[in-house]
């Protein structure tokens, strides 16, 4: 049984120690978008199209999932802290139901609407058919995709960063493997990949399951949902919001800024976003659930001396880690885009990308870290505050700086830039004066 932490003090050391499991479990949760882009491109253009088009909609899920994944993390690390395993048994039961229920209703409404939701997205004939095809078999496998973040988001509370990382590698590998015997061998098509998908998650799930009853004695009446399971959501509902309007915001600036641009500008995005920050961000985000997990034990043990602790250590390992993807960002411009296009106008867009970017990695570094620890609190509305606004903030500020004074795509990149300066100040001056909320049945 897990008892919360030993009285000693936070270190960079014990910091880090929990935060690279969850940053090698990051990057292993992004492959799977990999894994399925490069499983399909046999089946032609429009099924590796189709994959790439419904990226929006899986952060969709995403943010219904987080609903209770997000509310459930806080309060089961304060329970972890207080030694108190009723109280944790009650968030964890509660948090399982209510993903179920929520994950049955999104499912449901995906597979039913799957050709709506493809005829949405704006998708040629041919693309939309893939793209139907795919969500209505994510929808009939994806049910363990709605229990995951809860499992993770529990296990990173209880400090247990390695067994996360765990679960991840067994549902890597296997999606590698079954992606492309659903896809060719049984001849399923792209639905083949939805279908690997569900069943590796499934796999990690179930496991994860297991170690969640041994880990917290979970018993069956503490499946039964009620007042907790309230509260779990109206603490993840700030969350799951940011996580939705963060979505809308570059569906924005790729409809209404940067597609007008040109395909050059679209590919930079894609290489830059996805392939350098895809790399960088679960750093940043690892050391944001390491700080988060300690940040809701300690306040559990009512210890706000190791809560300072927790942020001092942290923030030196943000430094750190975003001084290192600035100075890769920057030198290692040219080399890095290079090995994603050798398209010439392609290539220039992707290091003026990487190079502008530069400028603000070590920002989105305390931005990270000061919103994980705001949340890992339960202080979600905080964090909500000083991040979304200042995401939909980056349409219309791309769009003045681009087209108004004519920075063309470099616009669109000092947009996130500043945004992400005053995002990160303001979080931190958001945590400096917070008023840690009493998170306690």
């Amino acid at each position: 049984m897990d008892r919360g932490l030993k009285p000693s003090p936070v270190t960079v050391g014990q910091v880090f120690a929990l935060a690279w499991p969850a940053a090698v479990s990051v990057l292993l949760n992004n492959a799977f978008k990999v894994i399925d882009q490069y499983a399909v491109q046999w089946l032609g253009v429009a099924a590796q199209a189709a994959v790439g088009a419904c990226t929006f909609v899986l952060i969709a899920l995403y943010a219904l999932y987080s609903l209770v994944a997000a509310g459930a993390g806080p309060l089961a690390a304060r329970a972890t802290g207080a030694r108190d395993d009723r109280w944790r048994r009650r968030v964890v039961g509660n948090g399982l139901t209510g993903s179920l229920l929520i994950g049955a209703l999104t499912l449901a409404g995906l597979g039913l609407g799957s050709e709506r939701i493809a005829a949405l997205l704006g998708l040629a004939p041919a693309v939309r058919a893939q793209a139907a095809e795919y969500l209505f078999w994510l929808a009939c496998a994806g049910l363990p995709l709605t229990l995951a973040p809860l499992i993770d988001s529990v296990f990173i509370a209880m400090g247990r960063t390695r067994l996360v990382m765990g679960l991840q590698v067994i549902a890597t590998v296997l999606n590698a493997v079954l992606n492309p015997l659903f896809i060719y061998r049984l001849d399923l098509g792209i639905g083949g990949a939805a279908l690997a998908t569900g069943l590796s998650r499934g796999v990690a799930v179930a496991l994860g399951l297991v170690w969640l009853v041994r880990l917290t004695g979970l018993r069956g009446g503490d499946l039964i949902p009620d007042n907790v399971l309230r509260w779990i959501v109206s603490i993840g509902a700030p969350v799951a919001w940011g996580t939705a309007l963060y979505a809308l915001a570059y569906w924005g600036l790729l409809a209404w800024v940067i597609s007008p641009l040109g395909p050059a500008v679209n590919a930079a995005l894609g290489i830059g976003y996805s392939a350098l920050e895809g790399f960088t961000w679960p750093l940043f985000w690892g050391l944001a659930a390491a700080a988060a997990s300690l940040t809701g034990r300690h306040l559990g043990a009512a210890d706000l001396t190791r809560v300072r602790q927790t942020i001092r250590s942290a923030a030196w390992l943000a430094l750190g880690f975003g001084t290192l993807s600035s100075l890769v960002f920057w030198f290692g411009a040219e080399r890095l885009t290079a090995l994603f296009s050798d398209d010439p106008e392609v290539h220039r867009e992707a290091v003026l990308y990487a190079r502008l970017l530069a400028f603000s990695q070590w920002c989105v570094a305390f931005e990270a870290l000061a919103g994980g620890v705001l949340e890992g609190g339960g202080a979600t509305r905080a964090a909500f505050w000083w991040s979304a606004p200042f995401n939909l903030l980056r349409i219309p500020l791309a769009g003045y700086l681009t087209f108004r004074l004519g920075w063309g795509s470099a616009g669109v990149w000092w947009a996130i830039n500043l945004t992400t300066y005053v995002k990160a100040a303001g979080l931190w001056w958001q945590l400096w004066r917070v008023r840690w909320p009493r998170l306690r049945f």
